[in-house]
């Protein structure tokens, strides 16, 4: 964190004059009227992308950004003001807009500084200058290379390379000063394949915390091996059957559907609110005996795991549901103010130039103990997601439509053939109260997931182990 803390100096503050001294006065400025929070939050973001495409490299994208947010809180109000320019005169006119919140007559000045320790999650390198530009179109021609070496129907093939140095400071008016250097990578495969005139999409990616020397030939090799196999299975699948029936979810990414059918519902903003459809119920039964959800942010590397918030709080591994039993929400620092709970690490923004709120960070249910081919096994008739495309959700009512992008007909225990245009509809308090089997192979995604909230995005993880439902969604298909 020491480190962190340094780099953040170096990179946000030096060199624009700003020292305690300087934040010290303009969070004094914003606690010259009452107000219950208030907080500088500084971001440097350096990006690059590279894509392919037909063999060549066909685009690539550079961009830098940073600037700072200057945040107020008054009860449930905020008053909130950003600029890509950092220095002392930015600081105080930005800290005058936002002190207008609160009543005259504040709390004095700032509490006495203290820096904030962290868990050490991953590294804090630069993973944009890990890789000199050639090694960067070497590995994306090495997608392309093995896709089209793996079968002769793949005709096209596309991927993707994404590197980001996220470097953010946070100061706040209890005298907390804390700091993240935050590396993310991700590298995506889509292949198309064709059969006697028939064509079919297959994908994957995966990505972290790390840099690009993480995409070793190996990891390459699975994903590529994994969206052509998508895309071959699909050449052969039959239209989805239509209708209420049980459905089995497959292991890691499937858990998409479960960060957005419950995920979003148990965000501490949405319980304040009373908005959600798990609003007042902490001790109450919502899921089927056995269901375990947590939110974890302290998981090693991982796309969605934070070592602070955005607000300077170290994450967490939350228990939100225990054994079908609700057990808390995932809270930011003024929803957790106002309903009297403690934060969870769960504040983050996409950018300075945005508002914090609660969001996820991995998301995913506990691993039960029963195998996955017992599982199957289990079905007379349904149908296996193995893997989803998109999908939306009310929140308020917690209705949702997935699309299966992999799915298979199950009859007497065995997946009998593919199935295209399968969609999954339900309600998602309801479903859990479905889950009548859960295996022993929680697998967490591979690292792509990106969540939407109010127009703002931030990178998640999802996971769960496969899954027996036997009741609680319909399945919309295509076949008569």
């Amino acid at each position: 964190m020491s480190n962190a803390l340094a780099i953040a100096d170096n990179l946000l503050l030096a060199p624009y004059g700003v020292d305690e001294r300087v934040l010290d006065a303009t969070l004094g400025r914003m606690l010259a009227h009452q107000v219950d929070y208030a907080d500088l939050y500084f971001q440097y973001t350096r990006t690059e992308g590279w894509s392919l495409e037909e063999g060549i490299v066909k685009a690539g994208s550079f961009s830098i950004d940073q600037g700072v947010g200057v945040r107020a809180v008054s009860g449930d109000k905020t008053a909130f003001a950003y600029s890509d320019d950092i220095s002392a005169f930015a600081l105080g006119e930005a800290a005058d807009a936002v002190r207008a919140i609160g009543a005259a007559g504040g709390h004095g000045n700032a509490g006495v500084v203290q820096s904030r320790q962290a868990l050490a999650l991953y590294p804090a390198l630069d993973p944009v200058d890990s890789l000199p530009a050639e090694a960067k179109v070497a590995l994306l021609e090495k997608v392309e290379r093995l896709a089209r070496a793996s079968d002769p129907r793949v005709i096209q093939v596309m991927a993707g390379l994404v590197a980001e140095y996220d470097v953010v400071y946070i100061a706040r008016h209890d005298g907390v000063r804390a700091a993240d250097v935050r590396p993310l990578v991700r590298m995506s495969v889509t292949v198309i394949a064709e059969q006697d005139g028939r064509r079919e999409m297959g994908s994957s990616g995966g990505g972290g915390r790390f840099d690009l020397t993480g995409f070793s030939d190996e990891f390459i090799a699975r994903h590529v091996d994994k969206a052509v196999r998508q895309a071959l299975v699909n050449l052969e699948s039959r239209p989805a059957p239509a209708g209420a029936m049980t459905v089995v979810l497959g292991s890691g990414w499937p858990g998409v559907l479960l960060h957005e059918a419950i995920g979003h519902g148990l965000e501490g903003d949405f319980n304040r609110k009373g908005t959600s459809a798990f609003s007042g119920r902490i001790g109450q039964r919502v899921a089927a005996p056995g269901v375990t959800v947590v939110d974890d942010g302290t998981l090693a590397g991982r796309r969605g795991s934070l070592a602070i918030d955005d607000e300077g709080n170290a994450t967490h591994c939350t228990t939100l549901i225990e054994d079908g039993i609700l057990k808390g929400y995932m809270q930011d620092a003024m929803n957790a103010r106002l309903m009297g709970m403690a934060p969870t690490g769960n504040g983050r923004r996409e950018s300075y130039a945005h508002l914090p709120m609660p969001r996820m960070t991995n998301t995913y249910m506990l691993a039960g103990d029963k195998a996955p081919e017992e599982i199957i096994a289990s079905v007379k008739d349904g149908i296996y997601a193995a893997n989803f495309g998109g999908g939306q959700v009310d929140i308020t009512s917690g209705k949702f439509v997935f699309s299966a992008s992999e799915a298979w007909k199950i009859e007497n225990g065995k997946l009998a053939y593919p199935v295209k245009g399968a969609t999954l509809i339900g309600n998602g308090p309801d479903v859990l109260n479905y889950v009548a089997m859960i295996g022993n192979d929680l697998a967490l995604d591979e690292g792509v997931g990106v969540c939407g909230k109010e127009g703002q995005s931030v990178p998640v993880g999802v996971g769960q182990p496969t899954l027996r439902i036997d009741g609680g969604l319909t399945v919309g298909g295509t076949a008569t």
